[in-house]
């Protein structure tokens, strides 16, 4: 499993991360290059996409209620993975918002690190604390420049 090498510091750590974002962005800018546009899923598609996980989320496992939902490519699209039905697995949007181009690698790390950081945060260790601050802020940030379309 790639997520469980033992790195010597923080430094080989950051290394490690910063190669696999660079690696992602290369794949994706590639993959930009005679990329064909998709067409929508048709409603007997979606249905399809959505019946292969009897309506639950391909990444976290939550239940999938209504329409609130993106058809996840199984093998992106930025690495080759077509626009077909049986390339599809259904994800909550906010699942596949952060799932988003990451391979195997890159994205196993997120987690382990998420996993973690989140047990600090509800221990109340300094950098639990430290680091729920900061991202608590960064949420108010982010939540503060969306854009509300009524229609």
């Amino acid at each position: 499993m790639p997520a469980d090498k033992i790195f010597p510091d923080v430094a080989a750590f950051a290394a490690e991360l910063r190669q696999l974002r660079a690696q992602r962005r290369k794949r994706v800018n590639a993959g930009r290059n005679g990329r064909i546009r998709r067409t929508a899923l048709t409603p007997a598609e979606r249905t399809e996409v959505l019946r292969k996980t009897s309506g639950r989320c391909h990444i976290c496992g939550g239940a999938i209620d209504g329409s609130d939902w993106e058809a996840d490519h199984v093998m992106a699209h930025s690495t080759g993975g077509t626009h077909a039905v049986d390339n599809y697995l259904p994800a909550h949007s906010i699942c596949n918002n952060y799932r988003w181009h990451y391979d195997t690698e890159e994205f196993q790390w997120i987690l382990k690190l998420g996993v973690w950081l989140r047990t600090k945060i509800e221990n109340e260790k300094p950098i639990g604390q430290a680091a729920g601050e900061e991202f608590c802020a960064h949420e108010r940030r982010r939540k503060g420049r969306r854009v509300v379309i009524k229609g």
